[in-house]
Formats: structure tokens, sequence, C-alpha cells
């Protein structure tokens, strides 16, 4: 378990700070004692302990301010916090019923082992896999199906992105692609997604037709937590912004220039 839902006092720190930070610079420790439910000497100790630590700034009496130190101290143990509830989700969304292909005949009752294949959720037959559930209706191999009193969390490793830069208009465009180099880096990846007219035309040149040609960043970062590793082929004044949609999404990727040399 994250360390702010195994320490108390860890926790409190946590609130004091969130407290303070929306109401500074003027918060009187009363009040934050008062809705943190704890005694104003408990928030006056913890104050002190966050000044020492270099957490808070303070600029007299009640004026206290979030430390640049206290925001990524924050954020930190902020974003701990929502992967471990991004894990309770999963589990807790189990209890439901949960859509699945079937990867072989399945009767209802049936427990079935549970697995990712490309991305999505297979039914099989083999109720030895780590994450087992029950069928609760007949279904023919391909048919979906629906799984229930789901057993365990799959394991799913987040895949990496490729992203090929090609050079806008002003450095030459698609004309300026190395097609040999494209078609090589694209090899096993899936899906493919394109973003800009530049990139798509040195694609289509390579006989490759992409799979997504509208919402590429979103159908690259959503095959990518499901565990593809998908490339996007991107106009060169479009990556950066795209580098950061990646990068706020926790998704790893791989940038490789397409001109020759």
């Amino acid at each position: 378990m994250v360390e702010i839902l195994r320490s108390k006092n860890v926790a409190t720190r946590f609130q004091i700070l969130a407290e303070i930070a929306a109401g500074q610079p003027d918060i009187q420790q009363k009040d934050i004692a008062r809705r943190l439910n704890i005694t104003p000497q408990a928030v006056s100790d913890y104050i002190k302990r966050l000044l020492k630590e270099g957490l808070l700034t303070s600029a007299g009496r009640s004026q206290y301010r979030v430390s640049n130190e206290g925001v990524d101290w924050m954020l930190r143990h902020l974003k701990e916090l929502q992967e471990y509830f991004e894990i309770v989700g999963k589990a807790v969304s189990n209890i439901k019923i949960s859509a699945a292909i079937a990867g072989c005949n399945l009767s209802r009752g049936q427990t079935a082992g549970l697995v990712m294949r490309e991305g999505l959720l297979f039914a099989t037959g083999d109720p030895t896999v780590r994450v087992t559930g029950t069928a609760v209706s007949d279904a023919a191999e391909g048919d979906d199906v629906g799984i229930t009193n789901i057993q365990g969390i799959i394991s799913l490793e987040i895949g990496k992105v490729t992203i090929l830069e090609v050079p806008g208009m002003q450095k030459g465009g698609s004309r300026n692609v190395d097609p040999g180099r494209l078609q090589r880096l694209i090899q096993g990846k899936t899906p493919v997604a394109v973003v800009g007219i530049e990139a798509l035309v040195a694609l289509k040149r390579t006989g490759i037709q992409p799979d997504c040609t509208y919402g590429a960043e979103e159908a690259v970062i959503e095959a990518a937590s499901r565990g593809l590793s998908p490339v996007i082929v991107c106009v060169d004044e479009e990556v950066p912004t795209l580098i950061k949609r990646l990068e706020k999404a926790n998704i790893r990727y791989r940038l490789s220039d397409l001109r020759p040399g």
C-alpha cells in the first residue's frame, strides 16, 4: 500500500499542506484543526516541522505558503494515490459483469481463465491462469461473453509508443523521408496512427494504410495503455504537443527522425 495510506503522520502532513495551499497565504491554524478534526496544538507542531523541512514558507504570523519543494512532495504522493486508486478501481469493477471475447466454446457457469491478447480481454477454457471468472451464459468461440465473479487482477505491461517524425513542408515534407527506414520502424507494431498531411503522404508512399487518421494521439495512448506497441507517424511541428500528452499519461515513447541520414 502507498505510504500516505500506511502512515497517519504522512496523511496528516498532506492534508495540512492541502489546506494551506487552498487558503494561502492567510490561514488560521484553528480552522485547519477544525476541518481535520485534530487539535490546534497538533496543527502547530506539524507546521513547525513542515517549515523546518522546507515544505512550507512563512511571511509572518498566520501567513504560510507551500514551497516548491512542498508542491513536489504533494505531487509525488498524489501520483502514488492515483496509481493505487486505478488498481482499486479495476478490482472493484471486477465485481460487476465484464465483457470478454470467448477464446473457446464456453458454458454458462463455467470457470474461465482471463488473459489479455493484443489489448483485448479473452475468456479461455484454462481455469489455472492467475485471473479467473464465471461465464454468465453459453458462448461460442469468438462471441462476446459476460464474465462475473472475477478473481485476481490481470497483469498488463504498458506499451511503448514509437514516434516517427516527418519533416514539415518547409523542410521538404514527405519527399525528405527515407521510405525504407519508415517501413522498417513500423514493422511489427500496431496500430499505426498518423498526424499531418506530410506524414500521411509519406506513409501512403510505402503502401501502408494507417489505422488511425483522426484522434491519433488518443488512439496511441489507449493502445499503449492496453499493452500494445503503437506507432505514430507525425509531422515535426506536432511532435512537441504529442510528447507532452504522452508524458502526462505516463506513456513511454521512442522518437526517430525519418529524414535520410
